[in-house]
């Protein structure tokens, strides 16, 4: 049986005149163990998909399970046996670190000596702090008790709305690697996130726009997917430069992609061509050159059919 099992689900909000559509028949399972995740722009539905998951929404239709416990029918069970951290800073401010770790210990009925081993390798880097008010620690340590807190029930699958959004690299790269670790242990965790360079640490991955899967794959499935020449160009004036690319016949796609603009090309052919209909003559210090695709080419790409 999948960890999480989701069949169908749409969910919309507004009135008839006004509708918004935030998940457009969504269906998939995540695997016991499995580290998942959802992947896209903000308004892309990661989070009423996880608000349902956690029983804190009802779906217009379609059904969804957790650990097997219907999101409906057994609310309760799954609210004991999931962790959830949401994409806001949520936690008591005035409250410590120690405080909020005990208040959330005492509400799941159980306290932190108890489960002090599952927390103990993210506790131990916020412990020296475990007397400061919440709302005074940085945002990496808050991210750490938050994932601490959502933890100290011992929870069979984590939910992790956005978690690394507003923090410095280096709590990113720590955070992801906490994670790896919760995995190890048995733990399935379902993570959203826009940024698509974290894809790439998922087991497995669903792209999602509009409310709508675009594809769900391993991330080198993901970018297996993507079976058109991908060429890197760039010359001392960009916009200049990317508004010919976007005009050339034998390009399906350009857009720009760190110091470089990637055009997606219509075949092999065309991706030969390109250096000859680039003139190095009004595109100073010109650069063209192959590239692969990367996650963020294939949503680019996906994109295109929503």
């Amino acid at each position: 049986m999948p960890a999480v099992s989701i069949n169908h689900i749409i969910k919309t909000y507004g009135t008839k005149k006004q509708k918004v559509t935030a998940l457009d028949d969504i269906s998939f399972n995540v695997e016991k163990g499995e580290l998942f995740g959802i992947i896209g722009p903000d308004g892309a539905g990661k989070t009423s998909l996880f608000r349902i998951l956690t029983t804190l929404l009802l779906a217009d239709s379609g059904t969804a399970t957790v650990d097997g416990f219907d999101v409906v029918k057994d609310f309760a069970s799954i609210r004991n046996r999931v962790g959830y951290m949401p994409g806001r800073f949520s936690l008591y401010q005035d409250l410590t670190v120690e405080e909020n770790l005990e208040f959330f210990a005492t509400i799941f009925k159980t306290s932190i000596e108890k489960n002090y081993e599952l927390i103990k390798d993210i506790y131990v880097q916020i412990e020296p702090f475990k007397n400061r008010r919440a709302g005074k620690l940085s945002g990496g340590m808050k991210q750490k008790l938050a994932l601490s807190c959502a933890l100290i029930h011992s929870p069979t699958v984590l939910f992790l709305d956005e978690p690394t959004t507003g923090v410095d690299a280096v709590s990113r790269k720590e955070f992801w690697e906490m994670l790896r670790g919760l995995k190890a242990k048995g733990i399935t965790i379902l993570v959203s996130t826009p940024y698509m360079d974290e894809a790439g640490l998922c087991d497995r991955v669903a792209l999602l726009q509009k409310g709508k899967i675009l594809s769900i794959n391993t991330p080198s499935g993901v970018v297996g997917e993507f079976k058109q020449p991908l060429m890197a160009v760039k010359s001392a004036n960009m916009l200049p430069l990317l508004r010919e690319l976007q005009q050339l016949d034998i390009v399906t796609d350009a857009y720009p992609f760190g110091e470089y603009h990637h055009a997606v090309m219509k075949n092999e052919e065309a991706a030969e061509e390109l250096k000859k209909r680039i003139s190095p003559t009004t595109n100073k210090d010109l650069v063209i050159k192959r590239t692969e695709a990367n996650i963020e080419d294939c949503f680019i790409s996906l994109m295109k059919n929503v």
